[in-house]
């Protein structure tokens, strides 16, 4: 089991029922081929720093989480036939960065708390 980390970009034109049921799908997809979601963040509309689509903002979500090398491949294929989704980025977190990553979520909690 591989730890990798998506952020994808949703069409802002999207209600937040839409949005949701797309991160829904998403996140479905990867519980079918086996993940573990170590974490999952909205981040919300965000203006782009270039049109996509002739769009200039969009809305951001990360997933970080563990599954199979074998599933990225079907993950990156949805999000390419979605035509909600503008962009997408997955990497592979070496162990360096999930211990970034644990920092990260740690300042995010004390500072929602």
């Amino acid at each position: 089991m591989n730890h990798y980390e998506t952020v994808f970009i949703l069409n802002p034109v999207l209600s937040e029922t839409q949005v949701k049921e797309t991160v829904q799908k998403f996140e479905d997809f990867l519980a079918s081929k086996g993940a573990k979601m170590i974490s999952k963040e909205d981040w919300g509309l965000k203006k782009l720093a270039y049109e996509i689509q002739n769009k200039k903002s969009g809305f951001y979500h990360l997933f970080e989480y563990t599954v199979p090398g074998d599933a990225i491949i079907g993950l990156e294929t949805e999000f390419r036939r979605d035509e909600r989704v503008m962009r997408f980025l997955t990497v592979t977190l070496d162990k360096h960065a999930v211990a970034w990553a644990e920092r990260r979520r740690e300042k995010l909690k004390t500072k929602k708390a």
